[in-house]
């Protein structure tokens, strides 16, 4: 058995998603793969809510036994840290070929000893930057417990570019590259329920569309464009709207919209609402003006966490851009199934 620490010297990188993405890999491979989060607590360093929730979608994502606080336990940074370390690891790791351990990223001074205790092999991540490889005297801290690097969220038009450039440049530094992986805008989106919510807004229609993807968002202002030519520019889209556009609103309804959102104090009419649930596009009524729940979903998408709904994209982009044949040899596994 061997843990692989998935870490980053920042929030948002990616670090639950992939950590996600090479647990599905391994258990296809034939493997039993665990997961493991500790949360390091002092009274100036409270345990963070989304850590336990990382922990449930894990959970059921690699059909573990182990409830999601054994899976992410809070541990003090008094006293004998290594032991509580190593006492509730042996907790989730029995049976197990591999367990994923993924890091906090504002606890990098507990990183250290985490690893050591485990005496884990260690994956960063990293997204893109113009100042990419800042860090790199960071990852030397780590010796031979480093396996390598990942690039994530990289934009298209550059994937080549760093695919020819950058492994020559790692080599130098002694790093090894395990993947660069291209921004996929369908692993920053929100669900519709979760689009609700961050917006304070009431589902009126397609209440059971709650868990549909949102990757885009267009606002309906007026605009030289007829509607369904200005809504056709972008797919699977929440379309925010005035409630007094009825107009405005059908046309978004005839392209490929998962929701749409209406803003002000005008009533539906009744035809918007029929032709939504015709289509199955469920109705989000906001209560803020425009201005703020444009601003409001932007801030979510950007903000937006890893989700079962995005395994399926994720696990084809990392079957394409990581190698997965570094990592089996890094943890000394043999290939199985795959």
């Amino acid at each position: 058995m061997v843990a692989l620490y998935v870490t980053s010297l920042e929030r948002g990188s990616g670090k639950t998603a992939i950590g996600a993405g090479l647990g599905k890999h391994l258990l296809g491979d034939g493997k039993k793969a665990g997961f493991f989060k500790p949360i390091i607590a002092s009274k100036k360093n409270l345990p963070m809510e989304e850590a336990n929730s990382d922990a449930t979608l894990i959970k059921d994502l690699f059909a573990l036994d182990e409830p999601a606080d054994l899976l992410c336990p809070i541990l003090s940074d008094e006293g004998n840290l290594t032991g509580r370390i190593k006492e509730a690891y042996a907790k989730v790791s029995r049976d197990k070929d591999v367990v994923i351990v993924e890091g906090v990223s504002d606890q990098n001074q507990a990183t250290r000893t985490i690893v050591a205790a485990l005496d884990a092999r260690v994956i960063f991540i990293e997204g893109y930057s113009k100042e990419l490889l800042k860090a790199i005297h960071s990852y030397h801290d780590f010796g031979e417990h480093l396996l390598g690097l990942v690039l994530n969220k990289v934009p298209r038009n550059r994937v080549e570019y760093l695919r020819s450039e950058t492994p020559a440049h790692l080599d130098k530094a002694g790093v090894n590259i395990l993947g660069i992986l291209p921004e996929e805008r369908a692993l920053f989106a929100l669900t519709v329920g979760e689009l609700a919510e961050h917006i304070q807004g009431e589902i009126l229609s397609g209440a059971d569309k709650s868990a549909e993807l949102v990757e885009n968002l267009m606002l309906g202002a007026l605009c030289v464009d007829p509607g369904p030519e200005y809504y056709g520019r972008k797919n699977n889209k929440t379309a925010v709207v005035r409630s007094d556009r009825p107009d405005m609103q059908l046309a978004a309804l005839e392209t490929s919209t998962r929701c749409l959102v209406l803003t002000g104090n005008t009533a539906i009419k009744p035809v918007v609402l029929e032709r939504a649930e015709a289509k199955g596009v469920p109705i989000i009524l906001a209560r803020d003006d425009t201005t703020a729940v444009v601003t409001a979903i932007e801030d979510a998408l950007i903000k937006s966490r890893f989700s079962q709904e995005k395994l399926p994209k994720l696990t084809e982009i990392m079957e394409q851009h990581f190698d997965f044949q570094a990592v089996y040899k890094g943890l000394g596994l043999a290939r199985g199934n795959l």
